[in-house]
C-alpha cells in the first residue's frame, strides 16, 4: 500500500494506475458530497468527474496544509458550485424578510435513511440547494454563501430558511405516508 505522500507524488506525475487508487480510495465520499449540491445521480456522476480531472490536474499544487480529504472535497464543492451557477443566476433569489423558521429551530433527522435525506435535498429548488449545503453542511457563514454565490447575505439567509421550511414540510409528507402504511416513525 503507497503512503498518502507517495499516492499524490505519483498522481502529480500522471500515472494512471496511481490516479485509479486514489479515485478508489475517494469516489463514494465526494459522490457524496456532489448528489447533495446535484438535483440527480446523472448530474452527480457528472461533476464527480468534472472534480476528479480538476484534482488529477491540480495536485501537482496541493501543499499538505490541509488534508487531502479536505483538500479533495473543496475542489468537489467548488465543482458543484459552478456546475450549478448558471442555474442560480437564471432563477430569481430576492431578499426578502426572514420568515417562517427561527434559526434554533431543530428537525429530527435520525429516523430516516441516507437515501431518504438525499433525496429530499436534492428535491429543493436550487437555489435553496446550494444554499443549504453550503451553510447546514459545510459550516459556511451566510455572509461567506453571499460572496461566493453573488448574492446579498439577506438573500442567504432566506433561501435557507426557505430551504428548511421546504425540508421540514417534505419530512412530515414522508412521516404521513409511513404512518398511513402502518410504519411508524416518530
Amino acid at each position: 500500500m503507497l503512503s498518502e505522500t507517495e499516492l499524490i507524488n505519483r498522481c502529480a506525475k500522471g500515472e494512471r494506475t496511481a490516479q485509479q487508487l486514489l479515485y478508489d480510495c475517494y469516489c463514494r465520499k465526494l459522490m457524496a458530497v456532489c448528489l447533495r449540491y446535484a438535483k440527480s445521480t446523472p448530474e452527480a456522476e457528472d461533476i464527480l468527474q468534472e472534480g476528479f480531472v480538476k484534482i488529477f490536474h491540480s495536485i501537482k499544487s496541493f501543499r499538505s496544509e490541509s488534508s487531502l480529504s479536505t483538500w479533495m472535497t473543496r475542489i468537489m464543492i467548488n465543482t458543484a458550485l459552478n456546475h450549478q451557477r448558471q442555474k442560480l443566476y437564471m432563477l430569481p433569489m430576492v431578499d426578502v424578510e426572514e420568515a417562517g423558521l427561527q434559526e434554533d429551530e431543530k428537525v429530527s433527522l435520525a429516523d430516516f435513511h441516507l437515501s431518504e435525506l438525499i433525496a429530499l435535498v436534492q428535491s429543493l429548488p436550487d437555489g435553496c440547494r446550494v444554499v443549504f449545503n453550503l451553510f447546514a453542511i459545510e459550516g459556511y457563514g451566510h455572509k461567506e454563501i453571499g460572496e461566493m454565490l453573488g448574492v446579498s447575505e439577506g438573500t442567504s439567509k432566506s433561501q435557507y430558511n426557505r430551504a428548511k421550511s421546504l425540508l421540514r414540510a417534505k419530512l412530515e409528507n414522508v412521516r404521513k405516508n409511513y404512518e398511513k402504511l402502518g410504519e411508524v416513525r416518530i
